[in-house]
């Protein structure tokens, strides 16, 4: 019987695993591969280097370290301040309070709008000439702090990370669900012990999350890391370096012909993404089940 139904299993995951292995294993061995290349099409240029990608991309390369730098940044803002203000609201809501399905609804809003459009947006109101933004300003007096926003070497960075920074509706729609369904008798019991609603929140619903949390904080870290539509529309990566990022550095590169230098970028984007889900595992006690 064992044997029938193995016999099923391999065939029904089959399809699977050939689209898993030419989606995504193949590509990831060729990425790996030609790092080690020369690799250019015009002219054709296919010649092994070892390492050399690498040593330059690390020792010679002045525009790496301020990319890589902006990149953990953005990592560490998205994960921990984004992840947290996502978290904060969905412990507000799972209580109920007036309103609270309008506020969850309306706020996943943005998050179902593509990266492009909501660039759009933002390079609107961030104008420099016609923005609201700066029209604000100028409207209450302000005039003096009237910027150029996304093309001010002071004000890009942070300017950039607002158009993602406020909308954490996934975070705040997978937590407040695990919320929602949890027994009430653990509530209650707490209550009749005499727990406040802050202890109850930290003590008793916190754990209950926490893992949901971790996963919410993977998706973050994921976003991050693959992050280009959002900073090739608003900045293009400037001014100079200060809002570039691996992804978006990766694509320049290969727009440069120099595909085995790109993937050489490419492999340090995988190497900190392992590095990363591996730390948010190991924080938030989650296994390789969760």
């Amino acid at each position: 019987m064992k044997q029938k139904n193995g016999g099923w299993i391999a065939l029904f995951l089959a399809p699977a695993c050939i689209l898993f292995i030419l989606i995504f294993a193949i590509p990831l061995v060729m990425v790996f591969v030609t790092s080690l290349f020369d690799y250019r099409l015009l002219p054709r240029t296919f010649t092994f280097v070892g390492f050399s990608n690498f040593v330059q991309l690390f020792t010679e390369d002045n525009r790496f370290w301020p990319i890589f730098g902006n990149t953990v940044k953005w990592l560490f803002i998205h994960c921990i301040f984004h992840v947290t203000l996502g978290t904060l609201l969905a412990f507000i809501l799972y209580k109920k309070p007036r309103g609270w399905k309008f506020v969850r609804v309306t706020y996943m809003i943005p998050n179902i709008i593509s990266q492009s459009a909501i660039a759009m947006i933002f390079l609107n109101l961030y104008n420099a000439q016609y923005g609201a933004v700066n029209s604000f300003l100028k409207l209450v007096g302000l005039e003096s702090l009237q910027h150029n926003w996304l093309f001010e070497t002071a004000t890009a960075f942070p300017s950039v990370t607002l158009t993602w920074f406020l909308f954490a509706g996934y975070t705040t729609t997978l937590v407040l669900a695990q919320l929602l369904s949890t027994d009430e008798s653990l509530i209650e019991a707490a209550e009749i012990d005499g727990a406040t609603s802050f202890q109850i929140d930290r003590l008793v619903m916190f754990p209950v999350v926490k893992k949901m949390i971790g996963t919410t904080v993977i998706m973050a870290a994921t976003y991050m890391l693959q992050l280009f539509s959002m900073l090739y529309i608003t900045t293009g990566g400037g001014p100079g370096t200060v809002t570039t990022n691996l992804p978006l550095y990766l694509y320049t590169t290969m727009k440069a012909n120099n595909y085995g230098y790109a993937n050489t970028i490419g492999v340090v984007i995988i190497l900190l993404g392992f590095i990363t889900m591996t730390l948010i595992r190991k924080i938030f006690g989650m296994n390789k089940e969760d």
